[in-house]
């Protein structure tokens, strides 16, 4: 585990924490409920986490049963947004916990904010991506030329505290997927960044990350009128 801080565009610091073991699916939905609280208390600060999971099926607020077509994995209920979502080994897990009472209190603009943050930063390996109207998720072109989604988005706000966040497939058993139609959608595929032939290793996804963060923040202060 490693931990550090971004300077934010308030007054403040968001701190990183970057794990690269493997972090059970609850135990991490238990410390982000923990954060979450602390953070509105203003007892703690903000944060963004960086992990991956074991194997699991998680269901959002709008999962439906008929989408769990296998479920070969645990299956969890958890209190964001969407559909079933698959997480495990080789899929760069990362969790925002930002105070939007500091940075503008409107969902839909933090959402399309890390929506464009996951873009950058794909679109400095090389990957163009691009995230689509009424279609949950980052997408990009997979190898036989054809739409296929690379990253999911699923949020929930509590007390105006954000949770969860986005995952981004470096290089996953892709076969896993198949036991749920992810996000509800069947008609794409899912695909890799090592499907398409990059080698991208957790520790440089994490660096890449860190370098496009400043501009989301800036994007949501510049929404808030923060500016110091």
């Amino acid at each position: 585990m490693m931990l550090d801080t971004q300077p934010s565009a308030d007054s403040g610091a968001v701190e990183w924490q970057r794990d690269y073991e493997r972090v059970p699916y609850r135990a991490a939905l238990d410390a982000m409920e923990r954060r979450n609280a602390a953070i509105a208390v203003g007892q703690a600060s903000e944060l963004f986490w960086m992990l991956e999971h074991p194997p699991v099926y998680t269901a959002g607020t709008s999962a439906v049963v008929e989408e769990l077509l296998d479920p070969r994995f645990e299956v969890v209920k958890t209190g964001r947004g969407g559909r079933y979502t698959y997480h495990g080994p080789g899929q760069r897990v990362g969790y925002v916990m930002l105070d939007l009472t500091k940075r503008g209190r409107d969902v839909r603009r933090f959402v399309h904010g890390l929506e464009q943050w996951v873009i950058d930063t794909l679109g400095s390996f090389g990957v163009e991506s691009w995230a689509v109207d009424g279609r949950v998720g980052i997408w990009t072109k997979d190898v036989d030329g054809r739409e296929a989604k690379i990253g999911a988005i699923g949020v929930r706000v509590r007390r105006w505290v954000t949770m969860h966040g986005f995952a981004v497939n470096l290089d996953p058993d892709l076969t896993h997927f198949t036991g749920i139609v992810p996000c509800g959608i069947e008609e794409f595929g899912v695909t890799s960044l090592a499907r398409l032939g990059l080698d991208i290793s957790a520790q440089q996804w994490d660096e890449a990350l860190i370098a496009q963060s400043q501009a989301f923040l800036e994007s949501l202060a510049k929404y808030s009128g923060n500016t110091r």
